[in-house]
């Protein structure tokens, strides 16, 4: 079996021009997420993989009510403002779907970088950092009861992995959290710049 990340779209592959992040390519790449996550069944990664689910259906629903005017996630957003919805569900939906992308990347590159720290610990810190203000008590005490369930490092790494080599899994990662963080702090200040909603 290939390696995750040598058969699902790598963020490192959506297209980013001034207009802004390619949305078909974005789907693909979030489709993406949601396999790798699919490999450690539903019970393990399922309150991430409901929210995922959920955000990338309203976003995708939005882009094909106007496709040839979401053309980027940018324009997507605009589009809908500029067309008088007052519940803006398409926009709402990707506020919510960046900042489960903003914990899941820094939960994995906290993993890469502190290479002996469980995963548990891992998303454990990057939830304090990115969700923990979003959510009420009672969010907050599910969740951290949920990181306890999550799989160990070495059985993470070894699933997403497919026991291919670190020499040769590492580099292609890494460009896969790169390109994924550079997208995350470009819709951030988007979003939040004009006012759409806070990541």
């Amino acid at each position: 079996m290939a390696p995750l990340f040598e058969t699902i779209k790598s963020f490192n592959d959506v297209p980013i021009t001034s207009d802004g992040v390619e949305t078909a390519s974005f789907l693909e790449a979030m489709d993406g997420v949601l396999t790798m996550f699919d490999l450690f069944g539903s019970t393990v990664f399922g309150f991430v993989q409901s929210d995922i689910r959920g955000n990338i259906s309203g976003v995708r629903a939005r882009y094909q009510q106007a496709r040839t005017d979401s053309e980027t996630l940018e324009a997507l957003v605009q589009c809908e403002a500029t067309a008088g919805d007052k519940h803006k569900h398409g926009t709402a939906c990707l506020v919510r779907l960046f900042r489960g992308l903003a914990f899941i990347q820094h939960s994995l590159q906290h993993m890469q970088n502190h290479p002996n720290e469980e995963l548990h610990v891992c998303f454990r810190n990057a939830y304090e950092v990115t969700l923990k203000h979003h959510h009420a008590w009672v969010v907050r005490q599910v969740l951290h009861v949920a990181f306890r369930a999550v799989p160990h490092r070495r059985d993470f790494y070894g699933t997403i992995s497919s026991g291919a080599s670190p020499e040769k899994f590492d580099p292609e990662f890494g460009k896969w959290l790169d390109a994924l963080e550079k997208i995350v702090k470009r819709m951030k200040g988007f979003l939040e710049g004009g006012g759409y909603g806070k990541v």
